[in-house]
């Protein structure tokens, strides 16, 4: 089953979820910067909605407040956007990288700096300082 998207602003709090790791909706709030402060309610629904997508999960309440921690990891979500992103383009990453380029999203300096440090080419495997011949 595939995971429901999440809005800017749940991905927003999700982030602030997996750089604290287990906490309550005020020291979500909190922690974010003082332009981005909403209301302590906006926070708290925001909470509850990604509990229901199943992006957060309840773990504890202590007094009044309820404790929740990601259910999915970082890898996990951009995974997931990246399939939805290459959806977009028939499932083509060629078609993806083409659009990337058109745009001057990315440019073909950035897409040979790609290449030499993915895995298995040859720049990539001289890199850690064993030549093979």
């Amino acid at each position: 089953m595939r995971k429901p998207r999440l809005s800017k602003a749940e991905t927003r709090i999700l982030e602030q979820y997996w750089e604290l790791g287990t906490c309550s909706v005020r020291e979500i709030l909190d922690s974010l910067p003082e332009d981005e402060r909403v209301a302590y309610t906006t926070v708290q629904t925001l909470v509850y909605r990604l509990e229901q997508k199943g992006a957060l999960r309840k773990v504890k309440k202590i007094g009044n407040a309820q404790l929740f921690e990601p259910a999915i990891g970082q890898s996990e979500y951009r995974s997931g956007l990246v399939r939805d992103l290459l959806d977009l383009f028939g499932g083509s990453p060629r078609l993806l990288v083409s659009n990337l380029l058109e745009t001057g999203t990315i440019t073909l300096r950035d897409l040979k700096a790609l290449q030499s440090a993915a895995p298995g080419t040859k720049s990539s495997r001289n890199r850690g300082g064993k030549e093979h011949a």
